[in-house]
């Protein structure tokens, strides 16, 4: 699948907003910590997982996400946390404040990262389960020239999203045959629609009960 920017200049995918809010202190300090323990390392001749900086930063940011932020609805949350900021500080989000969180700490590292989602079946073992969306993000490697998509929602059994630079291995691959859709966008920020639907909410349970079902297509 070819991804399509949505942002009118490729900053956008650098840029503080609303809810990818990586100049709040404690993103800073996250950010600060990883790459600090990436050079602990390096100082003391341990080998990397990625030979590449950036994209070891961006595999830590990614299992710190995915294995230390709770996905809400997995373990019984309440709080429903969209900013990127409120994220960290309760240590938990659906997938849509999860994929915020890590969009955040990419970027406080100068790494470019947007938001990408997907049409998905609301139950994966019924067939005429309504169409839901779920969120994950991309990551631009200037190493690698192009965009990966990345999913840190967290894993659990039947879910093994992995970070992975050549084969996609994300939390949800699509059923074609069912519905499901991959959408190719990358926004630089929440897209409107999903935005519109989850701010009604102000817990967990309630949103699970009204996730969102389309994109407005704007961020």
């Amino acid at each position: 699948m070819e991804l399509i920017t949505k942002a009118e200049n490729f900053e956008e995918y650098l840029e503080v907003s609303e809810y990818i809010n990586h100049n709040n202190v404690k993103v800073v300090i996250v950010a600060n910590y990883l790459m600090e323990t990436i050079m602990k390392d390096i100082n003391e001749g341990k080998e990397m997982t990625y030979l590449d900086p950036e994209i070891e930063y961006a595999f830590r940011a990614f299992s710190f996400v995915r294995d230390e932020i709770s996905h809400s609805n997995d373990a019984g949350r309440k709080e429903l946390c969209l900013r990127a900021s409120d994220v960290l500080d309760k240590r938990t989000g659906l997938c849509f404040g999860k994929s915020h969180l890590l969009c955040a700490l990419l970027r406080a590292s100068g790494i470019p990262a947007g938001l990408c989602y997907q049409y998905l079946r609301l139950d994966e073992h019924d067939d005429g389960s309504p169409l839901i969306l779920h969120g994950l993000n991309a990551v631009y490697f200037s190493s690698l020239g192009r965009w990966i998509r990345l999913d840190a929602r967290g894993n659990k059994e039947g879910v093994d999203a992995q970070f992975s630079l050549e084969e996609e291995k994300l939390a949800f691959p699509v059923r074609p045959g069912l519905g499901e859709t991959d959408l190719p966008f990358i926004f630089p920020r929440p897209d409107h629609g999903v935005l519109a639907v989850l701010k009604k909410y102000d817990n967990v349970q309630d949103a699970m009960a009204n996730l969102p079902t389309r994109i407005a297509g704007s961020c």
